[in-house]
């Protein structure tokens, strides 16, 4: 399970620096209409928008990639705080129980007897 949680990370980094690296050579929209006022090599101002090229398609099919690997990385996530959390680590709880234990408890630095006062109570003494 661990070698493809590791397939899955490597290919999440490479699509990302890839999706990168196509948006920042892709031309933008307004490139066009500038070109149309100067250079006069379009008769329209925004130009004939096409079906899509190659590198707007290229970077659709990256995105649905990096899409995945990041839902598949969310779910190996959740695997392993489902695992961690029946192999035993403990969970802080704030209940009245833990309350009660700890106050029953005498400390490790106080003797049992200066523990308790008259009245029974476990509360040590100032000095």
């Amino acid at each position: 399970m661990d070698w493809l949680e590791t397939l899955v990370v490597v290919v999440h980094v490479v699509i990302a620096v890839a999706l990168v690296g196509l948006v920042l050579i892709q031309q933008g929209k307004g490139a066009d209409a500038g070109a149309a006022f100067g250079g006069g090599a379009s008769q329209t101002v925004f130009g004939s928008q096409g079906s899509g090229s190659f590198l707007t398609r290229m970077t659709t099919f990256m995105a649905v990639i990096f899409f995945v690997t990041s839902f598949s990385l969310a779910i190996f996530a959740k695997q392993r705080a489902e695992v961690a959390g029946e192999a035993g680590i403990p969970v802080v709880q704030e209940s009245s129980q833990a309350g009660a234990q700890a106050e029953q408890a005498p400390s490790a630095e106080e003797p049992a007897a200066n523990s308790q006062s008259e009245g029974g109570d476990t509360l040590p003494e100032l000095e």
